[in-house]
């Protein structure tokens, strides 16, 4: 497989559990084992959209046990003779080569994924951010020659992986306090996104909009928004580094 691999650094690498999650993006090329008409074609591809239930290949790193995964999008690309060309966007966990040989089985001819292409990784996408090794290695030679302006394209901000999640923005006199792992209470709060719900994972801001940490929701945002006193959300994972903003808590 080719296409988008995020890679992280330093401790922007605590983060990636959040895109491991993230919805994907693929362009496959599914080969048939048989001829089919382009309109039975496109009309089976149809039926995959929506709630799918897959079992893992014998050759994968998870139990192989039948589960359910969501198919956001299937669309028929392109057909040469017994080769097809789709796109599709998929829940995270989704399996494309079992996706072909069911798509095979239903369709009665058999087919197999010939070739795939990852094209989206939650917010990043092939076409605006996808960087060669060797344009990594030329951006990192103009810095070493005083140019920081081509290793700042090349490498994101940790805040660019956590813009699909759920959001909330706290007080400066809370950030230290996070960043050293405490919890997040109410009255640290300044303001949230409207999908906050209990067990979510949320990207916790300063109101300069830096990433401090991620956490698990325990309030949905109504809650949150109605009551004065409680926990809001558990930190997991923190990113900013302790002493970054100024201690404002005791011990």
């Amino acid at each position: 497989m080719t296409g988008v691999l995020p890679i992280a650094i330093n401790e922007a690498t605590k983060v990636l559990q959040v895109l491991l999650h993230g919805g994907k993006e693929y362009v496959c090329v599914m080969q048939l084992h048989g001829s089919v008409p382009d309109e039975a074609l496109k009309g089976v591809l149809a039926e995959f959209q929506g709630e799918v239930f897959q079992r893992p290949p014998l050759r994968a790193s998870v139990k192989r046990v039948l589960r359910t995964r969501f198919i956001y999008y299937l669309n028929h690309l392109e057909t040469k003779e017994r080769y097809v060309l789709f796109k599709v966007g998929c829940e995270a966990g989704t399996y494309v080569r079992k996706l072909c040989f069911d798509i095979g089985q239903v369709l009665g001819c058999g087919a197999h994924m010939k070739e795939l292409r990852r094209t989206r990784v939650g917010p990043f996408v092939e076409d605006v951010n996808l960087v060669s090794f060797e344009g990594l290695a030329d951006a990192w030679d103009r810095w070493c020659e005083g140019m920081e302006e081509p290793l700042k394209s090349v490498i994101q901000p940790v805040e660019k992986a956590l813009i699909l999640q759920p959001e909330v923005t706290v007080r400066d006199s809370a950030v230290d306090a996070l960043c050293h792992g405490a919890d997040l209470a109410l009255p640290g709060i300044v303001s949230l996104s409207d999908d906050v719900r209990p067990g979510s994972t949320v990207a916790i801001y300063t109101l300069k909009k830096e990433a401090v940490a991620l956490g698990k929701a325990l309030m949905s945002t109504p809650d949150i928004l109605e009551k004065d006193k409680g926990l809001a959300v558990k930190t997991e994972r923190v990113v900013l580094k302790p002493g970054t903003y100024p201690r404002k808590w005791r011990t």
